[in-house]
This record gives structure tokens, sequence and C-alpha cells, in this order.
């Protein structure tokens, strides 16, 4: 069976927010992946499903198989780098605030 993956690195969301949006579609076929990450309202959502699409634009340029017959094999979000920035507390001291990022990983594959 052939897998088709798509990756999208350093998006600027915390991990746990986007794995909330990940979690919807796991095992879904396509069509109905996109139902639910366009409908959540999530900004994970959104920005899941330029991943989604592009792992189905794989799948219809290496293969015969339209966005019909493919299913969600996998999600996978990943922590990123994190910006590393500060905020000003009392007595001169310093709090800091991190910044996550995420890699999303998306692999489709024929309905079996």
């Amino acid at each position: 069976m052939d897998n088709f993956r798509a990756v999208t690195k350093y998006v600027r969301i915390s991990p746990r927010k986007a794995r909330l949006a990940a979690n919807l579609i796991r095992g879904l076929p396509v069509n109905e992946a996109r139902l639910q990450l366009s409908a959540c309202g999530l900004k994970g959502g959104r920005l899941l499903v330029k991943t989604l699409e592009s792992a189905v634009a794989n799948a219809e340029l290496l293969s015969n198989h339209s966005a019909n017959e493919l299913v969600v094999e996998e999600v996978r979000v990943d922590e990123g780098p994190r910006l590393k920035r500060g905020k000003s507390r009392s007595k001169g001291m310093r709090h800091p605030i991190l910044k996550r990022m995420s890699h999303f990983t998306v692999v489709v594959s024929a309905a079996a």
C-alpha cells in the first residue's frame, strides 16, 4: 500500500494546541477530515488543512488515486524550536516567555 506524506515545519502554534485539531482527523477519509478541520474553528485546524491538502496533492500527482479514495493514516504534531522572549518583573527581574513552534506531518494512503 502506498503512503504519501507532507511535512510543514516551523508553524507558530504550540504543539499542545495543534494536537487538539490533529486528534479530530486521525483515521478519517480525506473528505471528512477536511470538513472536520474547517468546522472546528481552531487555529490548528486552519494550519493543518494546508498540510493535509499538500499530502493529497502528492498522492494525486504520484499515483492514480483521487481524493475520494484516500484515508488519513497518520497525523503527527512534533515540537519545534522555541523563541525565547522575556517580560520585565518587579525588582529588575525577568520572567521567561517561550513562544513554541510545531512541525506537522500528515500521511495519507489509499483505502483498503
